[in-house]
């Protein structure tokens, strides 16, 4: 990794930008995510991503979006590693019917359409979940109500493809020696599957979760951009980005309120490719 030009670039590309995100608005004034007088001024000292059509900071915006955007796709990730890990570690190491059984779970799943999936989950669930949040006083769960069933439903849909890889590796590794003498030693199942079998698939793991976080940060994005999403007066890149794509017109364009967000998603999205790419060629044992 260290010998990579590529990867330590994109490492400091991330951590710049998701060090921007948390720790500078923290620094800003609020006022400035609130409407004002200066409608879609141009970029300025003062406004160096110029303003929106509510007078607001756009630089503000995107640092406070980038927030919504990081989130989800680091917790939707989350989410879909440890459901895809734990499917595919079972359905690997038991093999036969039950192997056949959950790998068709996995096929069925595959054939779901994912905007139908996560419309009905918002639809059914979002008013419930306000309702018990209001309940036991969580009024934080309340305002993000949306973003938490986005992180569930993204991550539910993405830990299919995870579990087909971390099952085709157990199917290589239960055959192995140190599974044998395992079983020979008497250790349990369960003791096998965490103490053998996963710090095996740390590197393969730890490779698909840097390229998973960029799917679901573009499944969130392109759901804002389409109003199904993150709703106002919350923010992510996506939803910015409709904002952006609404105010370009063939009399006027405020540019500004596209470029800026696509920039700041662009920058994010190629660095943790380059990075999981680069792990992964740091993990390949034949290279």
């Amino acid at each position: 990794m260290l010998r990579n030009p590529s990867a330590l670039v994109s490492a400091g590309i991330l951590a710049a930008v998701v060090l921007a995100c948390i720790v500078w608005p923290v620094f800003l004034p609020a006022s400035l995510g609130e409407p004002g007088p200066n409608q879609y001024a141009p970029p300025t000292w003062e406004h160096p991503f110029g303003t929106d059509l509510n007078g607001r900071d756009q630089f503000y915006r995107v640092l406070v979006g980038g927030r919504v955007s990081l989130l989800v796709g680091l917790c939707g990730a989350g989410v879909s590693l440890f459901i895809g890990t734990a499917w595919g570690l079972v359905a690997g190491y038991a093999g036969g019917r039950t192997d056949a059984w959950m790998m068709r779970v996995v096929d069925v799943l595959y054939s779901v359409p994912r905007l139908i999936f996560i419309l009905i989950a918002i639809n059914a669930f979002n008013s419930q979940l306000q309702g018990w949040a209001s309940g036991i006083g969580w009024d934080w769960l309340v305002r993000s109500s949306r973003i938490a069933i986005l992180i569930v439903t993204l991550g539910v849909i993405e830990w299919l493809t995870m579990a087909r890889i971390v099952r085709g590796q157990v199917l290589s590794l239960k055959s192995r020696q140190f599974v044998a003498a395992a079983k020979v030693l008497g250790q349990s199942h369960v003791a096998i599957l965490l103490r053998h079998l996963l710090p095996n698939l740390g590197g393969v793991i730890l490779v698909y979760l840097t390229l998973t976080i960029p799917a679901v940060i573009i499944d969130e994005s392109f759901l804002s951009f389409l109003g199904l999403g993150i709703q106002a007066p919350q923010a992510s890149w996506g939803s910015l980005l409709a904002d952006g794509a609404g105010a370009i017109n063939p009399l006027k364009s405020f540019w500004w309120l596209l470029v800026f967000p696509a920039a700041c998603m662009s920058l994010s999205l190629l660095a943790l490719n380059f990075l999981g790419d680069a792990l992964r060629d740091a993990f390949d044992p034949r290279d």
